[in-house]
């Protein structure tokens, strides 16, 4: 793996957040409208006697949300893969599948997140209900056509040596499936980060970075809102920074990877 791996993002991710700084001073953005990172940061390792906003309840909150975000994303990749392969098995699935997909996909989860929550007695399993529910779709396509693009000379080469379902799928069908999974996963980090923040804000519960958020709203505390807001970009890029890498180690073998790496 090329240090180039590593450093390319986190210099993204650096400029992408001086960008941010210059944009707030050279427009003399009001406080109330956008905080600098600068001043995020120096609020987020103060210390203000506050156990929810201070550094280590932001720390707590940010870790919190982080994993109930992986949870979600693994959830959604399982539940996803499982659908998807079945969407691949049959048109008819497929067929009969997709409309729910897309509802699922197009309607604003925001508007019955609220109900899910009562549904589900608040407390963290609508926070995975939603967060995980969100995903499923882009899983489920990325799944479909993957499976689906396996080069059929390989696929005939494989039933001429009488290989079973299952070493069909795992030496040939699964591997032309990553690329799009790992595209999914991409996707589904940010929305499932998104889904879990709103829905920890009204799910009854008093942890991670939704809740901090909710808090600091009532408490018109707008620089903790935009801390929360900045704890939550970093989650998100510290994501999809992994999983550059976990594809770059896993699918070293793969024309995307290799095509313009000089």
């Amino acid at each position: 793996m090329k240090v180039r791996s590593v450093v390319a993002p986190v210099l993204g991710v650096l400029a992408f957040f001086g960008l941010w700084e210059l944009f707030v001073r050279v427009g003399d953005i009001p406080s109330f409208e956008l905080r600098p990172p600068s001043q995020i940061l120096r609020y987020l390792f103060g210390d203000r006697g506050d156990a929810r906003f201070d550094r280590v309840g932001f720390a707590s909150a940010t870790l919190e949300t982080g994993f109930d975000a992986v949870r979600s994303i693994v959830l959604a990749l399982v539940i996803g893969f499982v659908v998807g392969s079945l969407m691949a098995a049959s048109r008819w699935l497929e067929e009969a599948a997709l409309p729910v997909l897309i509802l699922v996909q197009v309607t604003p989860w925001v508007v019955y997140s609220a109900s899910v929550v009562l549904w589900l007695d608040g407390g963290q399993t609508p926070v995975l209900f939603i967060g995980t529910l969100v995903c499923v779709p882009a899983f489920s396509y990325a799944t479909t056509v993957g499976l689906r693009s396996a080069d059929p000379a390989t696929l005939e080469l494989m039933r001429t040596v009488d290989a079973s379902w299952w070493e069909t799928l795992w030496r040939v069908r699964l591997p032309h499936a990553l690329p799009g999974l790992f595209t999914a996963t991409r996707f589904a980090i940010g929305l499932s980060i998104a889904a879990v923040y709103f829905t920890e804000g009204g799910a009854l519960v008093n942890r991670g970075l939704g809740a901090v958020g909710k808090a600091a709203i009532n408490g018109s505390q707008t620089l903790a809102v935009w801390s929360t807001a900045f704890c939550a970009a970093f989650l998100g890029a510290l994501g999809l920074i992994l999983i550059g890498l976990l594809e770059r180690l896993l699918l070293g073998w793969h024309a995307s990877q290799r095509r313009g790496a000089r």
